[in-house]
């Protein structure tokens, strides 16, 4: 197991022509904003999404995908926004990311276009850290256009799903909420396996208490049936905001401890990963990052390399992994203290990074057009041929 500093610690539209109605095109790339079209996940009430007629609230004002750019910084696609956390890529090349704070899911562009709101999503509770956490897009997209989104209520942190302007359907609920730690990564497995990464909400003797959803990765199917024995796929785990998936289909996580450093932890079924206390069998960290530069929040493969954003650390860790699943050599930086707490991380098609940052949410030093969606290469060989 490497280490950042040398600390250890014990141890994933209807057909595809409605898509492409739905969120601006596909093939070869994202055409200009027409009229969306609703999907129906369930009966009820409809938020009823933008069109040319009445185009939606969104930041800036010339019509997003018309190459009417914002000035500036070549590496910033969106600006103003209110601490966004979600971040999902969509087969157009564009992107949706969710707003913490306010609950809106708005579309990104690359060629940055000022960015589109689609909707809000209601039922939204944001007290101490939490609010809408995590997105995901449904394994069979192109045909249903769901997204998955991990949000907190008054009650409950709980996993929804819903079209473009549709109602919210719960698929997971219950899960444990607290003022803090509230966890928040989704991510699909190759088999269509739903992953939920929760937090331990600030008592961590939950994360190995076999009768709680906290501090735990869960694995459901598409309708929120467990998947196997039960619901925890893994567990002793603190703060899970980031799930990615390796080049082999495996499921790593990003871990948030409360003390010591932060993990990044390859998840086998039935693992238990050390947190609050090692116990016999429990798994070591893939890698750790200090405390103070760590802070990990989202993360992406793409072939060998793995992409960490770090909060605390104000940067992405930056590490390669070899044919044995270790790292090669020491993480390194990337992008450090050039935009402040950096959350969300995804990569594209042209194995560009899409990043987001997180400088409102209270804890950060926010600059006068925070927070950010970024697009920038990375400094890696490999990382133009991502998964």
């Amino acid at each position: 197991m490497r280490t950042l500093g040398g600390v250890t610690r014990g141890a994933r539209a209807l057909v595809a022509a409605t898509a492409c109605a739905l969120l601006a095109g596909c093939g070869g790339g994202y055409t200009p904003a027409g009229p969306f079209r609703e999907v129906q996940d369930a009966p009820g009430p409809q938020v009823g999404p933008p069109t040319d007629a009445a185009p939606a609230p969104a930041p800036g004002s010339p019509t997003p995908g018309t190459g009417q750019e914002q000035p500036g910084d070549p590496n910033v696609l969106a600006t103003d926004l209110a601490v966004p956390t979600g971040l999902v890529l969509l087969p157009d090349g564009t992107g949706v990311v969710a707003e913490r704070e306010t609950g809106r899911l708005l579309q990104v562009f690359p060629d940055r276009s000022p960015a589109r709101e689609l909707m809000v999503v209601p039922g939204v509770d944001t007290a101490g850290d939490g609010g809408l956490l995590g997105l995901a897009l449904s394994p069979t997209f192109d045909q249903d256009g769901l997204f998955y989104a991990y949000l907190s209520t008054a009650t409950d942190n709980r996993v929804v799903r819903f079209p473009l302007g549709g109602t919210p359907n719960p698929v997971v609920t219950g899960i444990p909420r607290g003022e803090t730690r509230n966890g928040g990564g989704l991510a699909f497995g190759l088999d269509g396996t739903l992953y939920v990464g929760t937090g331990d909400t600030g008592v961590a003797a939950l994360a190995q208490d076999p009768a709680s959803l906290a501090g735990k990765v869960l694995a459901y199917d598409v309708f929120g049936q467990p998947v196997g024995a039960g619901p925890v796929y893994s567990s002793g785990l603190s703060d899970v905001k980031g799930l990615c998936l390796g080049a082999d289909g495996a499921v790593y996580a990003t871990d948030d401890a409360a003390t010591g450093p932060d993990e990044f932890d390859r998840l086998v079924a039935g693992g238990d990963y050390g947190s609050p206390a090692a116990l016999p069998g429990s798994l070591p960290a893939v890698l750790s990052v200090p405390g103070g530069t760590g802070g990990l929040a989202g993360c992406a493969v793409s072939g060998s390399f793995v992409f960490l954003g770090a909060l605390d650390g104000r940067q992405v860790v930056l590490a390669q992994l070899g044919p044995d699943g270790a790292p090669v050599e020491e993480p390194q930086p990337f992008l450090a203290d050039e935009y402040g707490r950096l959350r969300s991380v995804a990569v594209d098609a042209e194995g560009a990074l899409w990043i987001t940052t997180s400088n409102t949410d209270g804890i950060g030093s926010p600059a006068e057009d925070d927070d950010k969606v970024l697009r920038i290469q990375p400094p890696a060989s490999d990382a133009t041929s991502p998964l």
